[in-house]
């Protein structure tokens, strides 16, 4: 039976989330497309420092979508409060992720874990998310099969409506961004992506990070030992290859930019 302690905790961390900024706005969005990816990237500096030059060069959001292929991981940068601080404690400018399960005729279909349960999200809809339309697409460096896009869906269908864990534990019955499309991935293929790493581990590698948010986060008592995943250590994976690091933006073309990688 629930302690009252652990039932306080319940109540309150989604009470904390919406305090703050919380998931919903993450989820349901009140403003659209155009406002996400009408700031220029000066207007929102890279935190990970990376030039212009070192970043692929702008596209449609119609353009992008054609370059996609299913296993394809896309990562964007969310705005409420504690998925800023996820950047901010990873030191990366990716704060959320999810994996392609469809793409096909200019659209494609992403399956992620966010709040308040895993889901599909239509291409537009997630990237509407990103704070000026900042977007990394890499793609798995595996020969997919029927087999594998077969495994794919499985994986994501099993999965569909779990419940999203605040508490970011890899060990829990829950899901959270960067652990769904590790799990996905390496049951459709085997592959295996990101770092498995202590709450200690992930925090001694920035040792400048202002604990105050997390501390307020998990209620006085920061988890030291629990095992998570971070987007940008998914990001940095061996056995990913960049197919787009750059911004999305509203322009359109009756031409679809052809896809190198094919």
């Amino acid at each position: 039976m629930p302690t009252r302690r652990k039932l306080s905790r319940a109540i309150l961390k989604p009470l904390l989330a919406l305090a703050i900024g919380g998931f919903s706005a993450a989820v349901f969005p009140s403003q659209g497309l155009a406002h996400a990816v009408s700031l220029s990237s000066a207007e929102t500096p890279d935190p990970t420092g990376s030039t212009p030059q070192a970043r692929t060069p702008d596209l449609s959001l119609q353009q992008l979508a054609s370059r996609l292929r299913p296993g394809d991981l896309v990562f964007i940068r969310v705005t409420p409060r504690p998925f800023l601080e996820v950047a901010k404690a990873t030191g990366s400018w990716t704060n959320h992720v999810g994996i392609v399960v469809r793409a096909a005729d200019g659209d494609a279909v992403i399956a992620e874990s966010t709040f308040p349960r895993a889901r599909r999200t239509p291409w537009p809809d997630f990237v509407a998310r990103s704070e000026a339309g900042r977007v990394a697409v890499m793609r798995p460096a595996v020969d997919w099969t029927p087999t594998h896009l077969q495994a794919l869906d499985l994986a994501v269908t099993r999965r569909e409506g779990t419940f999203y864990d605040t508490g970011f534990d890899l060990h829990s019955s829950r899901q959270f961004c960067s652990r769904y499309v590790r799990e996905v991935l390496q049951e459709a293929t085997g592959l295996s992506v990101g770092e498995v790493q202590t709450f200690a581990q992930l925090l001694e590698q920035r040792p400048g990070v202002d604990l105050g948010f997390w501390r307020l986060w998990y209620l006085g008592r920061i988890p030291w030992q629990r095992q998570t995943v971070t987007p940008a250590s998914v990001l940095t994976s061996d056995g990913l290859d960049r197919i787009f690091d750059g911004h999305v933006t509203l322009r359109t073309s009756a031409l679809t930019a052809p896809d190198p990688s094919h």
